[in-house]
C-alpha cells in the first residue's frame, strides 16, 4: 500500500503519525508548511529556543494561530492541536511521540537531540546532515542499538542521491557516481557571511523576505555543504570519497555522463563508485545551460552489449562509447519533502537513507591564516570551510572535523588552505558530540574507507 493510503487509513482510524519537530528554521518552517495538508500526521509539539520566532514563521507559512495555542503536550494531544515550547527534552520524553525530526541545523546540539531520542525509544529523521558528517555511523548503529531507526531526511540532496543509488543497484546498476550539483568557482570557498548573497544568486532583500540566514547559505556557497552531503552519501552507499577533494567538474546535465566516467576513459574520476558534485558554472565563471544545480544524479553502467543496446533503442543519453547513463532529478525541495522521510520511518520502518560505515569525512580548512586566539565559527562561518576526505586520510591526518569546529579557539597558527587538525583547538572534550566522535574513531577506524 502507498504511503498517502497508509496515512489516510490512520487518519480515518484516529491513529496519526505524531510527530515532533525540533527547530523552526527555514527547513523546519519548510516541512511545517506541509504538515497542516498532510492527511495521518499530527505534529505534537515544536521545540526551540525562540518560541516566539517559531510562532512567527508558522504564521509566516499560513498556519492558523489556533493551531498552535495548546499550553500544554497534554493539551494538545486532546486538541489534535500543536504545542510551541523550549522544553525539547519533555518533547521527545512525551509517549505519544512516534517520530522526532532534528532540525536545528546545529550539530553539536543534534548529537545531544538524537541520542535523548533514542533513549526513549523514537526514531529520528536528522535534518542537521552536519552532525551526520561527523558521526552518522555510530548513531546509526546508537539508534539500532535501541531499537529504533535512524533517517537522513528526504527532500535534502543526500536522501534523494540515496535514493538514486538504491534505484541503480536494485535494477542491477553498477553504480559509477553520483551526487548533486552546485554553484562553484575556486574562490567561493574564502566567501563569508558579507559575500553571500551577490555570489549566491540573491539579492538581500529577497534573503530578508525569506527569512535566510546568510551563514547557513554561506556554508552551501563555500563548499561546506556539498562536502557534507557527499559525506553522508558516501557512508550511506558506501561508493569512495576523491583522495584530494571534490573536483566540481563543470557540465550540463547532458554532459554528466561524459565527465563522470574514470579517467582512463575520459572523465574525472579515479575509479569507478565515487561521489562527486557538478558545478553550474565554466571556470571563466559562464553559467552552464540546462544545469544540475539544484539537483541530483547518478551515472551507472551498461556492462552487456545487450544493456548498451536498450540505451541507444530508448534513447537513453550516454557518453560517447554508449555504456554510461546518467538519471538525474533537476530539482529538490528541501523541507517541503521531509514528510516523505517521516511516512516512510512510521509506516514502513525504513530509512530514507543511513549510514553503514565510515568511507568518508569532513575536515575543517582555514579561509584565511588565522592567528592563535581566534575562535573557529562552523560552516559557513568567517575562518573555515569544509574539505571532503576519505576517512581513512582524514584519520590519519588527526582532522578536526567541521561539525565539530564551533566556537573553539586555535591555540596554534594556521595558513590559509591548510586543513586543521586536533592539536590546532583547545577543544570542549565535556559534549557528547565529541565523545560520540572519539568513539567513531575508536569503532570504525580499522575498516575507515
Amino acid at each position: 500500500m502507498s504511503l498517502h493510503r497508509q496515512l489516510l487509513q490512520r487518519a480515518a482510524e484516529g491513529r496519526p503519525v505524531r510527530v515532533a519537530l525540533i527547530g523552526a528554521g527555514k527547513f523546519g518552517s519548510m516541512y511545517l508548511s506541509q504538515v497542516p495538508r498532510t492527511p495521518g500526521v499530527h505534529l505534537l509539539g515544536i521545540a526551540d529556543l525562540s518560541p516566539e520566532g517559531a510562532r512567527r514563521n508558522l504564521a509566516r507559512v499560513g498556519w492558523e494561530p489556533e493551531r498552535a495555542q495548546a499550553a500544554s503536550l497534554e493539551a494538545a494531544l486532546r486538541e489534535g492541536s500543536t504545542h510551541v515550547g523550549e522544553d525539547w527534552q519533555a518533547l521527545v520524553a512525551h509517549p505519544a511521540v512516534d517520530i522526532v525530526v532534528e532540525c536545528t541545523g546545529h550539530p553539536i546540539a543534534a548529537v545531544d537531540h538524537c541520542l535523548a531520542a533514542f533513549a526513549q525509544g523514537k526514531h529520528v529523521v536528522n535534518v542537521t546532515v552536519e552532525a551526520d558528517a561527523f558521526c552518522g555511523p555510530l548513531l546509526a548503529q546508537k539508534a539500532a542499538e535501541a531499537g529504533v531507526l535512524y533517517s537522513l531526511a528526504f527532500g535534502d540532496q543526500p536522501a534523494l542521491i540515496c535514493e538514486l543509488v538504491d534505484w541503480a543497484r536494485t535494477c542491477g546498476f553498477p553504480v559509477v557516481a553520483a551526487g548533486r550539483g552546485h554553484k562553484w568557482l575556486p574562490h567561493f570557498s574564502r566567501s563569508t557571511p558579507e559575500t553571500v548573497w551577490g555570489l549566491y544568486g540573491l539579492t538581500p532583500e529577497q534573503a530578508a523576505r525569506g527569512g535566510l540566514n546568510p551563514k547557513m547559505f554561506n556554508s552551501f556557497l563555500d563548499g561546506s555543504k556539498p562536502a557534507i552531503e557527499s559525506t553522508a552519501v558516501a557512508n550511506a552507499t558506501g561508493l569512495a570519497a576523491p583522495r584530494t577533494g571534490l573536483l566540481y567538474p563543470p557540465a550540463s546535465i547532458a554532459d554528466i555522463p561524459y565527465v563522470t566516467r574514470p579517467r582512463s576513459e575520459g572523465g574525472v574520476l579515479e575509479k569507478k563508485g565515487m561521489v562527486e558534485v557538478i558545478s553550474s558554472l565554466e571556470s571563466d565563471g559562464r553559467a552552464i545551460p540546462y544545469d544540475i544545480r539544484m539537483g541530483v544524479w547518478v551515472t551507472v553502467e551498461g556492462e552487456s552489449e545487450y544493456i548498451r543496446h536498450c540505451f541507444e533503442e530508448y534513447n537513453a543519453h550516454t557518453d560517447p562509447s554508449g555504456r554510461y547513463f546518467t538519471l538525474y532529478k533537476r530539482w529538490h525541495l528541501i523541507g517541503l519533502e521531509v514528510g516523505w522521510s517521516v511516512a516512510s520511518l512510521a509506516l514502513r520502518r525504513e530509512p530514507t537513507g543511513v549510514a553503514q560505515g565510515w568511507n568518508a569525512d569532513v575536515v575543517a580548512t582555514a579561509k584565511r591564516d588565522l592567528k592563535v586566539g581566534e575562535m573557529l565559527d562552523g560552516e559557513g562561518g568567517y575562518t573555515a570551510w569544509g574539505k571532503l576526505m576519505p576517512a581513512s586520510a582524514s584519520l590519519a591526518l588527526g582532522g578536526l572535523p567541521l561539525g565539530l569546529a564551533h566556537d573553539v579557539r586555535l591555540v596554534r597558527p594556521v595558513r590559509q588552505g591548510q586543513s586543521l587538525v586536533w592539536d590546532d583547538v583547545a577543544i570542549d572534550t565535556g559534549t557528547r558530540a565529541y565523545a560520540l566522535r572519539r568513539e567513531l574513531e575508536a569503532r570504525f577506524g580499522a575498516d575507515a574507507g
